[in-house]
């Protein structure tokens, strides 16, 4: 079975002691390609370092958190636009809007993430969106600015079954990570509900791990016990897990 983890910071330095050796356990595990989301201007080089490393296996995306949205926001903006000028990026991302943390700079959040929608409109890129604690104005932004050509990922989804078909209707896809595995974390509910067609896994390594690893630091190698839960949800074999999530991956991520 092959998998893909289309969510994970593996160029985190929590992995400059062991990288080599946790793509190495995610390549045996059927985690055959690793999508890297870029958080800021700083996070740059050892992504493309780990790039560099593991060709065809992780693949980095370009975008600015939006936990590292502030007041000069536009001057890191203006380094990535010139990266994306420079160089092909499998996606625009992690982009979006987090309402947990801080609150300071919600209005520079939406005008960041209106411009990161720009640049996949442009680029004709898939756009990977972190919402917590902001789903429905993430969801409302979207559908204000939807294309045919804009399409992406909710990443790491934990959202209602409601909330699951207003982003199915806009043409995006959920991302699924370790949340699914926690007894709180409501995706029973949502799961069967709509279907894998509309469903990509992912680890958010290092954060988020899954039961039995919760609370330690997450890896690429733990997508099948995703899988595994996904398939417990949906009453589809893990075998039919990997099939439909792999489809899924390759139709976002097309040319990467």
């Amino acid at each position: 079975m092959n998998f893909t983890d289309t969510h994970a910071h593996i160029y985190s330095s929590k992995f400059d002691g062991d990288r080599a050796e946790i793509i190495g356990r995610s390549v045996q595990n059927g985690v055959h390609k690793i999508y890297m989301p870029n958080i800021s201007v700083e996070s740059i080089d050892p992504m493309l370092d780990a790039e560099s490393k593991y060709p065809g296996i992780c693949i980095p995306m370009m975008g600015l958190h939006p936990c590292d949205v502030k007041k000069d926001f536009a001057k890191e903006l203006y380094v990535m636009e010139e990266w994306l000028e420079k160089r092909p990026f499998s996606a625009i991302g992690e982009t979006g809007l987090d309402l947990y943390w801080d609150k300071t700079f919600f209005e520079e959040q939406k005008e960041s993430l209106k411009i990161h929608i720009n640049w996949a409109k442009q680029k004709n890129l898939p756009i990977v969106l972190h919402c917590r604690a902001s789903m429905d104005e993430t969801i409302k932004i979207i559908r204000e600015e939807k294309t045919a050509a804009l399409r992406g990922i909710f990443h790491c989804f934990s959202g209602s079954l409601e909330q699951a078909r207003e982003i199915i209707d806009l043409g995006f896809l959920l991302g699924i990570g370790g949340v699914s595995t926690y007894k709180n974390g409501g995706l029973d509910k949502v799961f069967p509900g709509i279907s894998l067609e509309h469903v990509v896994l992912e680890t958010d390594s290092p954060y988020l791990a899954p039961v039995p690893f919760r609370g330690k630091r997450n890896s690429p190698e733990y997508v099948p016990v995703i899988a595994e839960r996904l398939s417990f949800l949906t009453g589809k074999t893990i075998q039919e897990v990997s099939i439909i999530t792999e489809q899924n991956s390759q139709n976002i991520f097309h040319r990467f």
